[in-house]
């Protein structure tokens, strides 16, 4: 417990001076959940979540595997839709809006909600292509010059332009496992989304190109409500703001971080801090 606390304090003066943890809430609110529930068949895996999510800050949720972590990042932008027997009760909003309307054009959230996955899965495409696919498909770019514009300011935000300027035509399965994630980050960013959801972005990664993939989250939450699920307690201390505890389906407690690892209220969360469970 005192090392994480030691990790959070650090995180913490990494704050802008405006953005005490504390008040996050008090922050553009981007994205709510009331009473959410998620059945697969007869097997309910999610019960009652409600949880707030602050714009440009980064939430992460941890919790033992199986805890429904991953099933609730994918309510988000209905990537529970293609589950068959899947069903989704209680309401999600983006912006106000509820992202379960049968009005709301689903191909059009999944712009607005972008999603990067545990294991990087670049398109078997060139690594300019790549990152052109989405704005191609939405009508982005009026022009090829559009287009090239909004791929390199993709590839700069993603921290990976310098590295692949001179070899935007090569495979963007040719690239290290690192670089493939930033690759799959900038992909979801060339759209213009409001949200990134990252599912264990980091876990098939090596620590240097996970120290990367972290330093990256962290500039961009600046711009992006960035939320992400983790096993690890030591990358959510490093990188989020907010936490969320998962346990069996629920959610046991939300909070700032710093308190949700150095002074939980809930002893489940307590006992998985200190690793007495999970």
């Amino acid at each position: 417990m005192d090392m994480l606390a030691g990790k959070i304090k650090t995180t913490s003066q990494n704050l802008d001076s405006a953005m005490n943890p504390t008040d996050m809430l008090d922050r553009q609110i981007r994205l709510t959940a009331r009473d959410v529930t998620v059945h697969y068949g007869t097997k309910q895996a999610l019960h009652g979540i409600s949880i707030d999510i602050p714009d440009r800050a980064v939430t992460a949720f941890i919790g033992p595997s199986g805890c429904g972590k991953s099933t609730f990042l994918r309510c988000i932008n209905r990537m529970n839709d293609t589950i068959e027997g899947a069903k989704v009760g209680g309401t999600i909003k983006l912006d106000g809006e509820d992202i379960y309307s049968p009005d709301l054009d689903v191909v059009e959230l999944r712009a607005r909600i972008g999603m990067v996955f545990q294991k990087p899965n670049p398109f078997p495409k060139s690594i300019y292509d790549n990152v052109a696919y989405g704005p191609r498909i939405h009508g982005l770019a009026r022009n090829k010059s559009d287009l090239d514009e909004i791929v390199v300011s993709s590839l700069r935000k993603a921290g990976l332009f310098e590295e692949v300027k001179d070899r935007l035509q090569e495979p963007g399965t040719g690239l290290s496992g690192g670089q493939q994630q930033r690759l799959c980050i900038a992909r979801a960013i060339a759209v213009g989304p409001e949200v990134i959801l990252m599912d264990e972005p980091c876990s098939a990664l090596d620590p240097i190109a996970t120290a990367v993939i972290e330093e990256l989250i962290d500039e961009l939450r600046e711009n992006y409500t960035i939320v992400i699920v983790t096993h690890s307690m030591q990358q959510a201390a490093r990188v989020s703001q907010r936490t969320a505890f998962f346990h069996l389906g629920h959610l046991i407690e939300q909070g700032p971080t710093e308190d949700i690892f150095t002074n939980p209220v809930n002893k489940q969360t307590q006992d998985y801090i200190m690793g007495r469970i999970g």
